[in-house]
């Protein structure tokens, strides 16, 4: 099991409708004060240039958009979906089911993110474990959009708990050849999808083993309700990640997830970026990092 702090410089950047939609909260829907101190610093080593570059010499997995049933919603939804370089229905993979942003959709991590060059040099450098990305639309509704007020997203974003979990994940596993154990299921998302896979992730123990939380937002449910048990998560769970950078404006949910891990006592790696802001930058560093850690023996 891990337990680290990362902590590296970075830039400045952001959709500004995000800023100014969580800005606009009441104070009493963000988190109290941490109650334990954050734990000495453990750094990652920085994403080598070019990390998240194409990279013209080496194989190339597949981005396909595809569309699935879903009765929780009842209509047919669409996700995006990454199989790695030499995928095939011989072999059994594992999946990592990859949220997006309050103002994003199933096309938001593939525009700005961009995890299919990151896990193509990732596997081209024998870094990662071959893996299925599943990139959902997390806003599971009829006809709300991202250009909807938030008051009308929000319940839609809460819906999309039995969306992935009846409709999404079964499609999947029917549709694509993957192990269907909780070991090999991982969830992580950024700002509202990172309080999306907190939320979900930690709520359903038996259905993930590895989740990541990646500038979360103040959808993540408060720390003491996040951990009803903390001895099933430290028994459970084989990775659990609390990233942000330390000039986000949204830091201090972060921090205080951390504190209560700590204070709990459960295992989990807590990743720090000085100067990190809410963008893109932070979110595709946390995702190398993160991926190169799921499907193996936290041992190794």
């Amino acid at each position: 099991m891990f337990r680290f702090i990362r902590k590296r410089p970075m830039d400045l950047g952001f959709a500004q409708i995000v800023v100014l939609t969580l800005l606009a909260l009441p104070l009493s829907e963000l988190h109290a004060q941490s109650p334990t101190p954050p734990s000495s610093p453990i750094a990652f080593m920085s994403p080598p240039q070019g990390f998240d570059l194409p990279r013209e010499s080496i194989a190339h997995g597949k981005l396909e958009l595809v569309e699935y049933d879903s009765t929780t919603v009842g209509i047919r939804r669409k996700a995006r979906v990454y199989t790695p370089p030499g995928y095939s229905s011989e072999r059994k993979y594992p999946v990592l089911y990859l949220l997006h942003g309050i103002g994003g959709d199933e096309n938001e991590w593939a525009r700005e993110g961009h995890p299919e060059v990151i896990l193509d040099n990732l596997f081209a450098d024998l870094k990662v474990v071959p893996m299925i990305i599943v990139l959902p639309n997390g806003r599971a509704a009829r006809d709300v959009t991202s250009r909807d007020p938030i008051p009308q997203q929000s319940p839609a974003f809460a819906a999309f708990e039995n969306d992935l979990l009846i409709d999404l994940i079964p499609f999947i596993e029917k549709t694509y050849s993957v192990r269907s154990d909780r070991e090999s299921r991982a969830l992580a998302g950024l700002s509202m999808g990172g309080g999306q896979s907190l939320n979900f992730g930690l709520g359903h123990l038996d259905t993930f083993a590895w989740v990541g939380g990646f500038s979360s937002a103040p959808n993540t449910k408060r720390p003491e309700e996040l951990l009803p048990d903390a001895d099933e998560a430290t028994r459970k769970l084989k990775l659990l990640y609390v990233g942000c950078g330390d000039k986000d404006f949204l830091f201090k949910i972060s921090q205080d997830v951390h504190a209560l891990l700590d204070q709990k006592k459960v295992p989990h790696v807590y990743n720090v970026f000085p100067g990190g802001q809410h963008d893109f930058r932070v979110w595709k560093s946390d995702l190398y990092h993160f991926v190169q850690m799921l499907f193996r023996d936290p041992a190794l």
